[in-house]
C-alpha cells in the first residue's frame, strides 16, 4: 500500500469518527455571575447618581428651611440668661411666624423682638472679620445655631391700653390693679432657691397703643422695659418689631418642652379691667352715631304701616 493509500485512509477514518463531545457548561453559574455584574453595575451606578444629585437635594433642603423660616417657624439661639429659669444660655426655641395673623398678642406669650434702632443689644457678638466666617454666621443665625445681638426674647406683661405698675403692697406686678402671680416662672437660684423679686425697681407706666411692656423672667439680671423707660417709647416695643412667639424648646433635648402661658395672665378680671380701661369715647361716638339711624328705620316703618 502506497502512502497516498494510507493517507487515504486516514482521512477517511476521521471523516468517519464520532466528533468528541465538549464538557458542559453551567448555564446557572454563568446566570449568576451575570446577574451579580450586573447588580455590581447598577450599584456603581446607583452611587454615581446619588453624589450627583446630593447637591441638588443640599440646595433644595436650605431653600426649603429659609422659605419656612421666612414665613412659619424659626429657630432662635438664646445667648444670655434674662429668660432663666424658663429658658436657659444655650437653648434652642422654635418660633411661630405665623400665630399672630390669626390672634392678638397676649400676656404671658414669650415673643422674640426685633431690636434695631430701638434697645441696645444684651449680649456683644463680634462682628467675623472675613467672608467664609460672615457667611457661615449668617447660616448659623438662620438655623439658630448662632446669636443674632438684634433680636430679644422676652415676656409679654402689658398690651395696649393697660396699666402696669410696681409693685403692690405685697411687692407683685398689677396689671389694670389686678396682681400676677408669677412665682411659676420667675428666676429661683438653684443653690439658695431664693426667687427674684418681681422688680427692684418700682414703675407705673399706661402702655399706648402698638406697643407692648415687655419683662425677662429673670428680674435681676433683664434688661427690658424698665430699663428703657428713658427711650422714646418709654420702655414699651412696637407690636410691628414682634418677630413671633416662642412656642416650644428644642435642644437640648433634656429640656425639650413648651412654653404656655401662666395661669396668672387667664384671669377674668384682667380682660375685664383691660376693656375697662380702654376710652369710653370711640364707645360712646358709635351709640350716638347708631341714634338717626333708629330714627330713620322707624319713621320708615311707620309710613309703610
Amino acid at each position: 500500500m502506497t502512502d497516498e493509500d494510507d493517507r487515504r485512509d486516514v482521512r477517511s477514518e476521521a471523516e468517519g469518527a464520532v466528533p468528541e463531545e465538549k464538557e458542559p457548561v453551567d448555564s446557572t453559574e454563568d446566570a449568576a455571575d451575570d446577574s451579580e455584574d450586573d447588580a455590581k453595575g447598577k450599584k456603581k451606578k446607583r452611587q454615581g447618581s446619588f453624589w450627583k444629585e446630593l447637591p441638588v437635594l443640599i440646595v433644595v433642603a436650605v431653600v426649603l428651611a429659609l422659605v419656612i423660616k421666612a414665613f412659619a417657624v424659626q429657630a432662635f439661639y438664646i445667648p444670655s440668661g434674662s429668660m432663666e429659669n424658663t429658658l436657659q444660655v444655650g437653648d434652642r426655641v422654635l418660633v411661630n411666624k405665623i400665630v399672630y395673623h390669626t390672634r392678638d398678642i397676649a400676656r404671658g406669650d414669650v415673643i422674640v423682638f426685633n431690636g434695631l434702632d430701638s434697645w441696645d443689644p444684651e449680649v456683644q457678638v463680634k462682628e467675623p472679620g472675613n467672608p467664609v466666617s460672615k457667611a457661615l454666621r449668617a447660616v448659623g443665625t438662620a438655623f439658630g445655631v448662632a446669636p443674632n445681638e438684634k433680636d430679644y426674647i422676652k415676656r409679654v406683661i402689658g398690651i395696649p391700653g393697660d396699666h402696669v405698675k410696681c409693685c403692690d403692697a405685697q411687692g407683685r406686678v398689677t396689671v389694670n390693679g389686678v396682681p400676677l402671680d408669677e412665682n411659676s416662672y420667675l428666676y429661683t437660684d438653684p443653690i439658695t432657691h431664693e426667687r427674684n423679686k418681681p422688680s427692684n425697681d418700682p414703675f407705673d407706666v399706661t402702655v399706648k397703643p402698638g406697643q407692648l411692656w415687655v419683662m425677662g423672667d429673670h428680674r435681676e439680671l433683664s434688661f427690658d422695659s424698665r430699663s428703657h423707660r428713658g427711650d422714646p417709647g418709654g420702655g414699651t416695643i412696637p407690636i410691628d418689631r414682634v418677630i413671633g412667639r416662642a412656642f416650644v424648646i428644642v435642644w437640648p433635648l433634656d429640656r425639650m418642652g413648651n412654653l404656655p402661658i401662666p395661669d396668672t395672665f387667664k384671669q377674668k378680671a384682667l380682660e375685664k379691667s383691660s376693656a375697662a380701661a380702654l376710652p369710653a369715647t370711640p364707645y360712646a361716638l358709635g351709640v350716638i352715631g347708631t341714634l338717626p339711624l333708629a330714627y330713620l328705620l322707624r319713621r320708615r316703618r311707620l309710613r309703610a304701616s
